[in-house]
């Protein structure tokens, strides 16, 4: 079981004012408490004890304005923020700063070691493929001799620790938290998904990237960005980040690239492509081209093109095009990093799934096979389907059941909608993570972009898996979409234990071997 995350462990002390020294304050009131010796680094108040730095920082839901004085009730030897209180008390330092924001990254930098220093952060940011892409890339660093840690969606892992995680890019002051824990578990690198959430909340200012990956950008998250170009220019915003000897790999093949190549020197691009060479490739010195030699339902055989070393067959082991995109922009980083195409090649083909993306939960008795996967944009939906039913069986059904999560961008719903009922045979609109809105709801407007009749709409997840389940025949293929890893649904603010896998084993196995009567929609 992964523990969990304790974002500010109160194991150093540290001077305020060397804390101070990187953060440009605009004017200060009072005098700090605790003889100026700082042991911990929040921005919420309640995790506050004597002698901690408060930073307040202005939320969606909350204004961390509004609790000071319980932070200073509670022993915070000093506070930074964008604006004093009315009152100011002389037992604690009161530091006011243009952004809250940064300066809590800049705190936690110094509090912490600069541990992030003493780290090459490989940054993964793009819609979809960021988890699988920064698994393949730490594989494929702890196998070739470089001690490596992620950090990525609900996950940290390193040094045979798995740490909980709420956000894919946690506030600065965890996220520095885990640099320290890292380096002194003896990490050389750490690969870590970074979401546009946390490039415009700033929560990795500061951080120089060894490398910048980008996968791609979908319709997603359209209710934080008001446009797909102010998402384009959020994820952008990484490119301005790296470090002097940092290069940057590129999924050339999506429109955006160019984008995001604007703010990188030429000489520091690593292009990926899957189409012949030509206008993919942009104006790219070094070019990564993959070959797809022959695929099934449980991996790809590719024949990989490095820009100096020739020709070199491997596996990716999980089914889709995608995927293999996905293996190629760790290639390119691993070229990057120094290390020989034959140990990239060897070490990837080594990695057998990620869990929730494309992963294959069984085979099961005569030919059914079944996927659980964490699409729930349009686009990563699309692929998904598009992937299995090119490598479905001629006379077999492609069954999907999806659903898609409360509280956030409403305007994917029909066209996700519209996809699962083009791209599958047959279709089951549930629910996701309705969050604080009806599911009743949700699928309702799943239901507009759905252009058949082969669909059915069943609310509870787990009856609508338990169907799914035992309509299927010898050959065919089921895919479970939007929750993937998740073990948990979230309904009107508490999250329930739910796994798509367990309940998926439990019905195969109970439904698989004699098989009853078919149920159909």
């Amino acid at each position: 079981m992964a523990e969990a995350l304790n974002e500010c462990p109160m194991c150093r002390e540290v001077q305020l004012e060397e804390l101070l020294k990187g953060i440009t304050c605009l004017e200060t009131a009072g005098h700090a408490g605790s003889g100026g010796l700082i042991n911990m680094v929040t921005s919420d108040s309640r995790e506050v004890v004597k002698g901690s730095l408060f930073v307040a920082v202005r939320g969606f839901c909350s204004d961390g304005h509004q609790y000071i004085a319980g932070a200073v009730a509670r022993g915070a030897a000093a506070v930074i923020c964008e604006d004093f209180p009315v009152e100011t008390g002389s037992s604690c330092l009161y530091i006011k700063v243009a952004d809250a924001r940064k300066a809590l990254a800049e705190a936690a930098y110094v509090y912490y070691g600069k541990s992030a220093d003493r780290l090459m952060v490989i940054g993964v940011t793009g819609t979809n493929g960021k988890t699988t892409t920064a698994r393949l890339i730490t594989e494929m660093l702890n196998a070739n001799g470089i001690p490596s840690g992620y950090i990525g969606t609900n996950l940290c892992r390193f040094g045979g620790r798995e740490i909980s995680l709420d956000r894919t890019t946690p506030e600065a002051n965890a996220l520095h938290a885990l640099f320290s824990d890292m380096v002194e578990a003896g990490c050389k690198a750490v690969v870590m998904e970074v979401s546009s959430h946390a490039l415009v909340l700033h929560r990795v200012y500061g951080i120089r990237f060894h490398a910048a990956v980008y996968t791609n950008l979908t319709m997603e998250h359209l209710d934080f960005h008001n446009s797909m170009q102010e998402y384009g220019l959020a994820k952008q915003l990484i490119f301005d980040q790296l470090s002097r000897e940092g290069f940057a790999v590129l999924n050339i093949d999506d429109p955006y690239a160019s984008l995001m190549a604007a703010r990188v020197a030429k000489e520091k691009i690593y292009g990926c492509t899957l189409r012949v060479r030509g206008d993919a490739a942009m104006s790219c010195d070094r070019l990564f081209t993959a070959d797809i030699v022959e695929s099934n339902l449980g991996s790809s055989k590719v024949a990989i093109h490095f820009p100096d070393d020739g020709v070199m067959h491997m596996h990716v082991m999980m089914p889709g095009v995608f995927n293999v995109m996905n293996a190629l922009e760790a290639a390119a980083v691993g070229v990057g990093m120094g290390i020989a195409p034959e140990s990239i090649c060897s070490s990837l083909s080594g990695v057998l799934s990620v869990e929730g993306r494309m992963e294959r939960i069984g085979d099961v008795g005569m030919g059914r096979s079944v996927f659980v996967d964490y699409a729930h944009t349009p686009d990563a939906l699309y692929k998904a389907l598009d992937a299995l039913r090119g490598l479905k069986p001629p006379g077999s059904r492609l069954v999907v059941v999806f659903g898609c999560g409360g509280n956030r961008d409403k305007g994917k719903r029909p066209e996700m909608g519209r996809i699962a009922s083009e791209m599958a045979d047959e279709v089951i609109v549930t629910s996701d993570n309705p969050r604080d809105e009806e599911p009743d709801h949700i699928m309702d407007e799943i239901e507009r972009g759905i252009v058949n009749d082969r669909y059915a709409r069943i609310s509870d997840r787990t009856e609508a898996i338990r169907r799914a389940v035992v309509m299927l025949n010898p050959g065919d293929i089921l895919l479970v979409a939007g929750k993937g890893h998740e073990k948990y649904q979230e309904i009107a603010g508490r999250k329930y234990f739910f796994s798509d896998q367990d309940l998926l084993k439990k019905y195969m196995q109970q439904y698989c071997s004699g098989y009853p009567e078919k149920e159909n929609l």
